[in-house]
C-alpha cells in the first residue's frame, strides 16, 4: 500500500525537508516490509496446507499400520484361542473317556467279585434241583401238614379236612386239609 503524500500542504513544486523525507523513506520500508510480510505470509499458508497434507497423509500411514498391527494381533490372539479351544476339547474327551472307564470298570469288578462263577451257578443249580426234589417228596409224604400247638397245654394238633369221610375202626382218623 503506498501512502502518497499529497494534500494541501505539501507542493511537488517545494522541496521536501528532512523529516519527510525520513517519512517517505519509512513508510517505503514499511510497504516493502508489509509487501515482504505479505509474500511470506502467502508462502507460510502454503507450506502450512503442504505440511498439513503430509501430516495428515503421515497419520494416515500410521494409523492404516497400527490397525493393521492390531488386525495382525487379533488374528494371533484368535488363533491362539482356538489352539486353546482344541487342547481343552482334547482334555475334555480325555477327562470324560475316562471318567466313562472308571464308572464302567468299577461295577464290572463289582460284578466280578460278587456275583458267583459259571462252576458256582452249575454247583448251585444241581443243589437246587436235588432241594425241589426233597421238597416234592416232603410234600407228598405230608409236608404241606399244617401243624400248630393249641389249647392251655400247647398241644399238638393239625388242621383237618372236614368234608373228607373219616377212617379206621372207630372213625378215629381224618383226612388232613390239602391231601
Amino acid at each position: 500500500m503506498a501512502f502518497p503524500l499529497q494534500g494541501p500542504e505539501h507542493d511537488p513544486r517545494t522541496p521536501m525537508d528532512e523529516e519527510t523525507m525520513k517519512l517517505g523513506l519509512l513508510l517505503e520500508a514499511a510497504q516493502a516490509h508489509q509487501k515482504l510480510a505479505e509474500s511470506s505470509l502467502r508462502k507460510l499458508r502454503a507450506q502450512s496446507q503442504d505440511l498439513t497434507s503430509i501430516v495428515r497423509d503421515e497419520l494416515r500411514d500410521t494409523l492404516r499400520q497400527e490397525l493393521q498391527s492390531l488386525a495382525d494381533d487379533g488374528k494371533r490372539a484368535a488363533e491362539a484361542l482356538r489352539s486353546l479351544q482344541r487342547v481343552a476339547n482334547i482334555r475334555v474327551a480325555a477327562w470324560s473317556l475316562g471318567l466313562t472307564l472308571l464308572c464302567s470298570a468299577v461295577p464290572l469288578a463289582l460284578a466280578i467279585w460278587l456275583l458267583p462263577s459259571e462252576g458256582q451257578i452249575r454247583t448251585l443249580s444241581t443243589r437246587h434241583a436235588e432241594l425241589a426234589q426233597h421238597i416234592a417228596l416232603l410234600e407228598a409224604r405230608g409236608g404241606r401238614v399244617d401243624l400248630r400247638r393249641c389249647g392251655v397245654g400247647g398241644r399238638l394238633c393239625v388242621r383237618v379236612d372236614r368234608e373228607a369221610p373219616a377212617y379206621g375202626e372207630k372213625s378215629d382218623f381224618l383226612i388232613v386239609k390239602g391231601y
